[in-house]
Protein backbone atom coordinates (compact mmCIF):
# COMPACT_ATOMS: atom_id res chain seq x y z
CA UNK A 1 0.00 0.00 0.00
CA UNK A 2 2.78 2.41 0.99
CA UNK A 3 4.46 1.65 -2.83
CA UNK A 4 1.34 2.63 -4.67
CA UNK A 5 1.09 5.62 -2.57
CA UNK A 6 4.45 6.46 -3.28
CA UNK A 7 3.67 6.28 -6.66
CA UNK A 8 0.93 8.67 -6.98
CA UNK A 9 2.63 10.85 -4.50
CA UNK A 10 5.42 11.20 -7.31
CA UNK A 11 3.26 10.80 -10.33
CA UNK A 12 1.38 13.75 -8.93
CA UNK A 13 4.49 15.65 -7.99
CA UNK A 14 5.64 14.91 -12.28
CA UNK A 15 2.51 16.22 -13.41
CA UNK A 16 2.15 19.09 -10.82
CA UNK A 17 5.44 20.43 -11.63
CA UNK A 18 5.05 19.90 -15.28
CA UNK A 19 2.20 21.89 -15.05
CA UNK A 20 3.43 24.58 -12.75
CA UNK A 21 6.85 24.80 -15.06
CA UNK A 22 4.42 25.44 -18.04
CA UNK A 23 2.60 28.92 -17.06
CA UNK A 24 3.35 32.03 -18.26
CA UNK A 25 5.82 32.80 -15.79
CA UNK A 26 8.07 29.22 -16.39
CA UNK A 27 10.33 28.02 -13.89
CA UNK A 28 10.74 31.58 -11.48
CA UNK A 29 9.12 29.91 -8.78
CA UNK A 30 12.21 27.11 -9.07
CA UNK A 31 14.29 29.92 -9.39
CA UNK A 32 12.85 31.55 -5.96
CA UNK A 33 13.74 28.34 -3.98
CA UNK A 34 17.24 29.48 -4.10
CA UNK A 35 16.59 32.51 -2.09
CA UNK A 36 17.89 32.14 1.30
CA UNK A 37 14.51 32.20 3.53
CA UNK A 38 12.40 30.26 1.31
CA UNK A 39 15.68 27.32 1.24
CA UNK A 40 15.79 27.46 5.00
CA UNK A 41 11.73 26.71 5.33
CA UNK A 42 12.49 23.74 3.20
CA UNK A 43 15.36 22.31 4.90
CA UNK A 44 13.48 23.30 8.29
CA UNK A 45 10.41 21.62 7.06
CA UNK A 46 12.39 18.17 5.70
CA UNK A 47 14.24 18.24 9.28
CA UNK A 48 17.33 17.86 6.69
CA UNK A 49 20.75 18.38 8.78
CA UNK A 50 23.86 20.10 7.86
CA UNK A 51 25.09 17.67 5.26
CA UNK A 52 21.81 17.28 3.15
CA UNK A 53 21.43 21.21 3.35
CA UNK A 54 24.78 21.87 1.57
CA UNK A 55 24.14 18.68 -0.51
CA UNK A 56 20.14 20.31 -1.59
CA UNK A 57 21.89 23.39 -2.17
CA UNK A 58 24.55 22.44 -5.27
CA UNK A 59 21.25 21.05 -6.66
CA UNK A 60 19.37 23.82 -6.53
CA UNK A 61 22.45 26.25 -7.68
CA UNK A 62 22.62 23.20 -10.46
CA UNK A 63 18.76 23.19 -11.43
CA UNK A 64 18.93 27.15 -11.39
CA UNK A 65 21.54 27.57 -13.94
CA UNK A 66 20.58 24.74 -16.18
CA UNK A 67 16.99 25.84 -16.48
CA UNK A 68 18.34 29.15 -17.32
CA UNK A 69 19.92 27.67 -20.48
CA UNK A 70 16.46 25.70 -21.24
CA UNK A 71 14.95 29.05 -21.40
CA UNK A 72 17.38 30.61 -23.18
CA UNK A 73 16.98 28.02 -25.87
CA UNK A 74 13.01 27.69 -25.62
CA UNK A 75 13.94 23.76 -24.75
CA UNK A 76 10.94 22.58 -22.66
CA UNK A 77 12.71 18.41 -23.08
CA UNK A 78 15.86 20.04 -21.13
CA UNK A 79 14.01 22.02 -18.46
CA UNK A 80 11.89 18.84 -17.70
CA UNK A 81 15.32 16.55 -17.94
CA UNK A 82 16.20 19.30 -15.29
CA UNK A 83 13.48 19.07 -13.08
CA UNK A 84 14.11 15.21 -12.90
CA UNK A 85 17.98 15.76 -11.96
CA UNK A 86 16.36 17.89 -9.26
CA UNK A 87 13.85 14.69 -8.00
CA UNK A 88 16.41 12.23 -8.46
CA UNK A 89 19.50 13.56 -6.60
CA UNK A 90 17.04 14.63 -3.49
CA UNK A 91 15.68 11.11 -3.04
CA UNK A 92 19.21 10.33 -3.19
CA UNK A 93 20.09 12.91 -0.53
CA UNK A 94 17.26 12.57 1.20
CA UNK A 95 15.39 9.59 3.71
CA UNK A 96 12.31 8.31 2.42
CA UNK A 97 10.49 10.08 4.39
CA UNK A 98 12.24 13.66 3.73
CA UNK A 99 11.91 12.86 0.53
CA UNK A 100 7.89 12.31 0.60
CA UNK A 101 7.74 16.00 2.53
CA UNK A 102 9.90 17.26 0.42
CA UNK A 103 7.35 16.82 -2.87
CA UNK A 104 4.61 17.44 -0.51
CA UNK A 105 6.75 21.51 -0.20
CA UNK A 106 8.08 21.94 -3.45
CA UNK A 107 4.39 21.05 -5.04
CA UNK A 108 2.91 23.33 -2.65
CA UNK A 109 5.72 26.08 -3.18
CA UNK A 110 5.26 25.96 -7.36
CA UNK A 111 1.51 25.83 -7.18
CA UNK A 112 0.84 28.78 -4.97
CA UNK A 113 3.84 30.61 -6.09
CA UNK A 114 2.57 30.02 -9.65
CA UNK A 115 -1.09 31.24 -8.77
CA UNK A 116 0.07 34.19 -7.02
CA UNK A 117 2.25 35.38 -10.26
CA UNK A 118 -0.92 34.57 -12.56
CA UNK A 119 -3.17 36.53 -10.21
CA UNK A 120 -1.17 39.66 -10.31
Amino acid sequence: MKKILFSVMVLVSFSTASYALNQDEDYKALHKLTNKDAFISLVGYINADNDQASFLKEVFKTTVNELKTAEKNDNEKLAENVMNYNLYNAKCILSEEQYKKYLVFLNYYLKNDNLLSINK
